[in-house]
């Protein structure tokens, strides 16, 4: 069946997110960076349900703010696709079955390089300021932050940006990979490569480098090498005895493809 890479639009996203939540639901981050004795599956269909509750010591009603929940994670994605819409490069991989009905079958969202002496534009902090409403919404909705560790996501911020300081010496900036995620059961056809060929094209054309962070070695950062990509620096977030692992990894533009 044919695949076609194409730009996400709004009529895509349910399908992009349902992808995304099965592709990382045993994703080392997502593993450390939520509780995982709060956790849903993310892979199970239907309204959302919990398999474990914490109780408030005051009444002993559960804290749902405290719980993974998987229509707080869906709202969450959903604005970051409507905001990636407009403000980043964000690809749909579409397979189009015998009946000639397309589906989603993968995702990419990658940031675009920007210059580190350039001033950020007017029109990307607004944008930026609509994301963190949607996300601020999200939260008092759902009374909460759905399970996310938020020490954590400050932990890895914090060596995220340690790193990036340590790696990122070309003054015009990075493509960043921020998402890649292929549908479970579409995985192994090159569905990846081709979500990565759409982007490092463009970087190759411009000469600009691309920028990931895995958070598998094996096998992603081997897969990651077949495409040109090497590894920078193995980023370690910590907290107490639980630590994830993070492969940073740069891409040179190749100009001959």
């Amino acid at each position: 069946m044919a695949v076609e890479v194409v730009p996400l639009t709004e009529a895509d996203i349910p399908e992009a997110i349902e992808v995304i939540q099965q592709a990382f639901a045993e994703d080392p981050y997502f593993q450390w960076v939520f509780d995982p004795s709060k956790k849903q599956s993310l892979t199970n269909s239907g309204p959302s349900t919990r398999s474990r509750s914490t109780t408030d010591r005051r009444d002993g009603q559960a804290m749902p703010g405290t719980q993974f929940n998987k229509q707080r994670n869906y709202d969450s994605l959903a604005a970051r696709c409507l905001w990636g819409i407009n403000n980043a490069l964000f690809h749909v991989a579409k397979e189009t079955g015998e009946n000639g009905v397309d589906r989603v079958v993968g995702v990419s969202c990658w940031l675009p390089p920007h210059a580190a002496s350039e001033p950020e534009s007017w029109y990307s902090w607004c944008q930026g300021w609509v994301l963190s409403w949607r996300q601020m919404l999200n939260n008092v909705w759902h009374l909460g932050r759905g399970g996310l560790r938020t020490n954590r996501y400050w932990i890895w911020k914090e060596r995220q940006q340690e790193a990036q300081s340590a790696i990122w010496d070309d003054p015009r900036g990075y493509y960043f990979c921020n998402i890649v995620a292929v549908s479970p059961k579409a995985q192994g056809g090159g569905i990846g490569r081709k979500l990565f060929k759409a982007v490092t094209d463009i970087a190759d054309r411009e000469g600009v480098k691309c920028y990931l962070e895995s958070s598998r070695n094996v096998p992603n950062v081997q897969i990651y090498e077949k495409m040109g990509f090497r590894m920078k620096k193995e980023m370690e977030c910590r907290d107490g005895e639980d630590v994830c692992m993070l492969y940073c990894m740069v891409r040179e533009p190749n100009p001959e493809k």
